[in-house]
């Protein structure tokens, strides 16, 4: 494996996988978040300014396996320019000969866009036939897209076969990589995860692979009902997984033979319907009467949880504590947002990941007071559970 710091670009290609699945308006097609491309810079401008030429290729939505106007990524193409400050070609296949024709010709300097990779069934197939095509353009590969780094496509994890001396890792997942296991394998202490969210179910892993390096484990949002009810609390018509309450059971003993402060909401915010006009009420989170849900942590629990965050050294967030789309019921996740940027300023090491947290660090303006703002949702939880990421693995192989 190559390192992009100390690599000489001079008359290269470089193929880079980006990330450019990026939220487009449903009416103008235009990109209404460019966090991603923005993400992305840094790799390509190495590239040019060691004056190689750059061929990008990424996925954008869900496409049927054939080409779609509202995933094409010409769709995005002035929003790569704006953020790149120079022109970028493009290609509406990205394996046809016009495709190939264009790469190998493209001048040092110059940066070149192919169309969807999903608009081929073989990109989510993992076929070797189409890694193989993908690898004709370029003469060095570089992966920088964490968002799909558990996914063993063709352009992620299949193509890197091709390319068995020159390959590499973009800044971005170099970034990631760092940041998660800095988490994970750092020695300071304490080390507090923030596990919130909706489901027990979808976050099993990530506790279970966690109780063995945390010192605090704090569950909020939906799916601390489950852990709530485990403990013969009444929940009212609060979101429960009945199928887990077992399993929540197994997490507060680990927890305790682990020597784990598992933190778990005290008082809730309490409805009368899922809705930000629904009447509300704060209760201890064990006294919820029917015809009520939790949709928030309440007071008690905010100044709980805070006081552990402001304590840590290192921090781990995946997941709100609340419905925080809904104003009525975000103070939860607010504060725990502001708690998290409080204890960085302060020197803690602090990981956002998941993109609800991600949404959430951005839409109270907290983004840059984070140590690191994980791109990836799908996997970084995957990585946080101890998971191989076919797209990493690749690269390392």
């Amino acid at each position: 494996m190559k390192n992009i710091s100390t690599y000489n670009f001079q008359g290269k290609r470089a193929l880079i996988r980006v990330d450019f699945n990026v939220p487009l308006d449903k009416e103008t097609l235009k990109v209404t978040d460019d966090t991603r491309i923005k993400a992305a810079v840094p790799t390509i401008k190495k590239v040019l300014e060691g004056g190689g030429s750059v061929i990008l290729m990424s996925h954008l939505g869900r496409p049927n396996n054939e080409p779609e106007k509202k995933f094409s990524l010409e769709n995005i193409i002035s929003k790569i320019e704006e953020n790149l400050g120079q022109s970028v070609g493009f290609v509406s296949d990205c394996i046809s000969d016009e495709a190939f024709e264009k790469s190998s010709s493209l001048q040092s300097g110059h940066v070149l866009l192919l169309e969807n990779l999903r608009f081929h069934e073989g990109e989510k197939k993992g076929s070797r036939e189409m890694a193989e095509k993908l690898a004709r353009h370029g003469d060095v590969y570089i992966n920088d897209a964490f968002g799909t780094a558990h996914r063993a496509h063709a352009s992620t994890a299949v193509i890197a076969d091709f390319f068995p001396e020159e390959k590499m890792f973009g800044f971005l997942i170099q970034k990631e990589i760092e940041s998660v296991d800095k988490v994970l394998k750092s020695n300071k202490k304490p080390l507090t995860a923030i596990v919130g969210g909706a489901k027990v179910s979808s976050k099993i892993s990530i506790i279970t692979n966690l109780l063995d390096k945390v010192d605090n484990l704090i569950i909020g949002g939906g799916m601390a009902f489950t852990f709530v009810k485990a403990q013969n609390g009444k929940v009212g018509d609060s979101l429960v997984e009945e199928d887990y309450i077992d399993t929540a059971k197994q997490i507060l003993k680990d927890a305790e033979a682990k020597g784990v402060n598992l933190l778990i909401p005290i008082d809730s915010i309490i409805a009368d319907e899922f809705s930000n006009e629904a009447n509300t009420n704060q209760v201890e989170i064990d006294q919820i009467d029917f015809g009520w849900m939790g949709l928030d942590i309440g007071t008690r629990s905010i100044e709980l949880f805070k006081k552990t965050i402001m304590d840590s050294q290192l921090i781990l967030w995946n997941g709100p504590m609340g419905v925080f789309e809904m104003p009525k019921f975000q103070k939860g996740t607010k504060e725990i947002a502001l708690a998290v940027a409080i204890a960085t300023d302060k020197g803690a090491f602090s990981l956002v990941g998941g993109g609800d947290s991600v949404a959430a660090v951005n839409e109270f303006n907290l983004a840059d007071r984070v140590s690191h703002v994980s791109t990836g949702g799908g996997a970084m939880l995957e990585y946080l559970e101890g998971k191989t990421l076919p797209g990493i693995a690749a690269i390392l192989s």
